[in-house]
Order: structure tokens, then sequence, then C-alpha cells
């Protein structure tokens, strides 16, 4: 059963960093959308990464820019976020989902989580000093 396992999550002060891991079983990553997206208490879900496996293309959402990296990595079959300079508006739980790419689309956060069909279960990161 394909399966997505976020990990990295934790506390940070602010101006710190942290790396969240999305690890794929029984599913394999490449040529796939891979969003990492998050959900603060009584905010919606929003895309702040995501990545086309297949070309390579990156989007971010704005209040990350220049913050946020995502990468792959296809030999571990995973999805990064390196997040840099995080600020206390950062906190929320993070999942990683993916999704095929349909034609004519790109994988931009601008899509929300539209057509992602595989979730990973999620991981807090918390910003406070």
């Amino acid at each position: 059963q394909a399966q997505l396992v976020e990990s990295g999550g934790g506390s940070a002060q602010p101006g710190g960093s942290l790396r969240l891991s999305c690890a794929a079983s029984a599913y394999s990553l490449q040529n796939k959308c891979v969003g990492w997206f998050r959900q603060a208490p009584g905010t919606e879900r929003e895309a702040v990464a995501s990545i086309d496996t297949g070309g390579g293309s990156k989007y971010y959402h704005d209040s990350v820019k220049g913050r946020f990296t995502i990468s792959q990595d296809n030999a571990k079959n995973t999805v990064s976020l390196q997040m840099n300079n995080l600020k206390p508006e950062d906190a929320a739980m993070y999942y990683c989902a993916a999704k095929i790419r349909e034609w004519g689309t790109t994988c931009s956060v601008l899509s929300g989580s539209s057509g992602y069909g595989y979730w990973g279960q999620g991981t807090q990161v918390t910003v406070s000093s």
C-alpha cells in the first residue's frame, strides 16, 4: 500500500532552521508533483512548496520564497523541505502529498491541494523563542 511519511519536524527558535523529509514506500515519487502543505489551528491548509520531480520545476508560496527550499532525491525516493530563517508564523502541521501531473498543467502551489491523492500523516513544526 502506498504510503508517505514525513519526518524532521520539531521545535526551532525564530531565525532557526529545520529540514523536513517526505519518504514514500510502495509508490514512486518520480515524475510526480510533490507538495508540502501546512495547516495551523484555525486556518486553512496552504501549499508552501512543490516540485515537479520529472522536470525539476519548483514552486513556492510568496511567504516562504528565499527561506524554504524543496528538493528531491530519486535514489532515496524522498522529497525534502529545507526551512531556514523560520518565523513564528511558520508554525504548523506540515504535510507532504503527491499526485500525477496532468498533461498541460504544472505543479504550481497556486493549484492548492487539487488532485493530490496521496498524503502523509504530518509532522509538527513549532517556532518560538
